[in-house]
């Protein structure tokens, strides 16, 4: 039994098609929070179990019979990532996994700007001291992300936000690829991965330049303080600790934490991964739709 934990998110969801295309559906379960989320895939034969990364005894009861766990790192705001982390690593060993999979990110470290990348480190030492085998994906950093920081300014032609740096931007198609490849063959990647990212890092001057190229209209790059970033958000009703990650890409981008490219995602895909100036023209496609 494969078990994917955050099955129903943007990453999950993908990991789960690229599991279904080569696995069979009665060898799969989902953990989730909304049943009715997984819905579909209970009625392609998927086996369904909801389970609260913070309730033990509900991760329990979803992870009986596991061979394999794959869990999708929290993003619940307010809550103690490691701790949640923590229950769903001690519940997969006690249900007798033999592999736990965890979905962390590039730029992992006790000392970084962006805040996640705290709670990543932390999970990648349960996961070290847990004495079960595990695989830490390392992702790029998503290319979504960065469609999130620009898409409400693009109509007025300019990008307005903190100074950065190179970030390697990633595509969720080919970390979900990747990371259904790791399930299913065990040996593809052990302990903590190498970055798994596409070719180019980009700023946001690069992003922009893109941006115009392909909306065949100038969008201009303008630096603005942190402060006033954060004051921005504020004004809009964005929460104290969403700014703080917010701000944070910004601060760790310039410190250089995300300006490094791997060839590890190519050779596992065996093909170029998805480049960002690709996403971004699915992105303005969506938008124009």
């Amino acid at each position: 039994m494969i078990i994917v934990a955050g099955a129903t998110g943007q990453l999950g969801r993908q990991i789960l098609e690229h599991l279904l295309e080569t696995t069979p559906a009665s060898h799969i379960g989902v953990s989730v929070r909304d049943p009715d989320k997984a819905t579909e895939l209970a009625e392609r034969g998927v086996r369904v179990r909801v389970a609260d990364y913070a309730d033990p005894a509900s991760l329990a009861r979803a992870f009986e019979g596991v061979d394999r766990l794959l869990f999708v790192s929290s993003n619940t705001a307010g809550t103690n990532m490691p701790d949640q982390h923590a229950n769903v690593i001690d519940a997969a060993k006690a249900a007798g996994a033999s592999r736990i999979l965890y979905t962390s990110q590039m730029a992992s470290a006790r000392d970084s700007r962006f805040p996640p990348m705290l709670n990543h480190a932390a999970t990648e030492q349960i996961l070290s001291d847990s004495s079960v085998p595990f695989t830490a994906l390392r992702h790029g950093f998503y290319a979504s992300s960065a469609w999130q920081a620009v898409e409400s300014q693009i109509a007025s032609g300019t990008l307005a936000l903190p100074e950065d740096g190179p970030i390697a931007w990633t595509a969720h198609a080919d970390l979900a690829a990747i990371d259904a490849l790791a399930l299913t063959e065990a040996r593809a990647f052990d302990g903590i991965t190498p970055p798994l990212t596409g070719r180019d890092m980009l700023d946001f001057s690069d992003i922009a330049a893109i941006l115009s190229d392909l909306s065949g209209r100038e969008i201009k790059r303008i630096t603005i303080s942190d402060e006033a970033f954060c004051d921005r958000l504020k004004q809009l009703g964005v929460p104290e600790n969403r700014i703080a990650i917010a701000i944070g890409m910004f601060k760790a981008a310039r410190r250089g934490e995300f300006a490094r490219t791997d060839p590890a995602l190519e050779r596992a895909l065996g093909r170029p991964p998805i480049s960002f100036r690709q996403a971004a023209a699915k992105f303005l496609a969506h938008q124009a739709a």
